[in-house]
C-alpha cells in the first residue's frame, strides 16, 4: 500500500498556489487604489466645479447689475422725451389760444369726451358777457388780475407760510393758474400740480392779453355735471345767455365756482346767497381792480 505524503514546498502545485495567490492579492490592491484614485478625482473636480461657480457669481451679479442700470437709463430717457414733448406742445398751444377765434377745450372736457358723457359748452366772445360776470370773478378768485404777471405772489407766499406753520390754507390759484390748470394739468390738488401750473400761468400772461385770458376762463370752467363755459351755465341754471345775467346771478354763478357739482346757483343754500352777496356787493365796487378788462 502507498502512502499519499502531501505536497512538498517546492512541488510545482505549492508554486502555482503561491503565484495565483499573489496575483489575486495584487489585484485586489489595484483595484482599491483605482477607486481610490476615482474618488479623488470626483472630489478634486467637485472642488474645481464649486470653485467656477464660487467665481461666476460675481460676474452674474455684475451682469444683473448691468442689465438693471441699462434699463434704469432706458426708462430716463423716455421720460425725459416724453417731458420734452409735453413741454413743447404746451408752449406750442399757447401760442396757438392766444388767436382770436380759437375755441380751446380743457382737459376735463377730453375726460367727458373720452367717458362719452354729454358736454354741454357754448363759446362766446369776451364782448358778448354781461360785465359783472367777470367783475365778480375778479372781485372772488383773483383781486389783483390786472397788476399781477399770471401769479400772485404775496397770496402764494402767505399760502405756504400758513402752510409751514401746519394751518389750514386757502387756495391762492390766479385765474391763469386756474387755466394753466384746466388746458394742460390733471385736477387732483397737489403740490407738483402747483409747481408746475406756475410757469404756465406766467407764460399765458406773458403771451395772452388780459381781455383773451379771461375770455378763456369763462368759456372753460366747469358750472355743473357737464356744464362747461359761461353760456351754457346761464342758459342751464337761469335761462338766459350770458350778456343778458343780472348782478345777483353772475354773484351765485361766481360764488358757485369753487364747487359747482355740489353748489346750484338756481337754488342757493343759505350759505351761497351769502356768499353771493359778498361778491355781488365787492364786484359794485372793483372798477379800479377791473381796469384792464374794459374796452381800449
Amino acid at each position: 500500500m502507498q502512502d499519499h505524503l502531501p505536497n512538498a514546498p517546492n512541488s510545482p502545485e505549492s508554486e502555482e498556489g503561491h503565484h495565483r495567490g499573489v496575483s489575486e492579492g495584487e489585484g485586489a490592491h489595484a483595484d482599491t487604489f483605482t477607486d481610490t484614485f476615482a474618488d479623488t478625482l470626483d472630489l478634486e473636480r467637485a472642488r474645481d466645479a464649486q470653485a467656477l461657480l464660487i467665481a461666476a457669481r460675481p460676474s452674474r451679479l455684475k451682469l444683473g447689475a448691468s442689465v438693471v442700470g441699462r434699463l434704469v437709463r432706458r426708462f430716463a430717457k423716455i421720460l425725459l422725451i416724453a417731458v420734452l414733448v409735453w413741454i413743447t406742445a404746451i408752449v406750442a398751444l399757447v401760442g396757438v389760444y392766444a388767436v382770436d377765434g380759437v375755441r380751446p377745450i380743457s382737459t376735463l372736457m377730453l375726460v367727458d369726451f373720452a367717458r362719452g358723457k354729454p358736454v354741454q359748452r357754448r363759446w362766446v366772445p369776451f364782448d358778448q358777457i354781461a360785465p359783472s360776470v367777470w367783475q365778480s370773478v375778479v372781485s372772488s378768485e383773483d383781486g389783483k388780475y390786472c397788476s399781477h404777471n399770471g401769479v400772485d405772489w404775496e397770496a402764494l407766499n402767505a399760502v405756504l407760510d400758513h402752510a409751514l406753520e401746519g394751518e389750514r390754507t386757502r387756495g391762492a390759484s390766479t385765474v391763469p393758474m386756474q387755466n394753466a390748470k384746466n388746458l394742460f394739468l390733471w385736477n387732483s390738488r397737489s403740490y407738483i400740480r402747483k409747481g408746475v401750473e406756475l410757469p404756465i400761468a406766467l407764460l399765458t400772461d406773458l403771451v395772452w392779453s388780459k381781455r383773451r385770458q379771461m375770455e378763456i376762463y369763462l368759456n372753460i370752467a366747469e358750472w355743473g355735471e357737464g356744464i362747461y363755459g359761461i353760456e351754457a351755465a346761464a342758459r342751464h341754471h337761469f335761462g338766459r345767455s350770458a350778456r343778458r345775467l343780472t348782478r345777483r346771478q353772475a354773484a351765485r354763478l361766481v360764488a358757485s365756482l369753487p364747487n359747482p357739482i355740489l353748489r346750484r346757483p338756481a337754488r342757493p343754500t343759505r350759505g351761497l346767497r351769502r356768499i353771493a352777496r359778498t361778491v355781488e356787493r365787492r364786484a359794485r365796487v372793483s372798477g379800479a381792480y377791473t381796469a384792464c378788462l374794459r374796452k381800449p
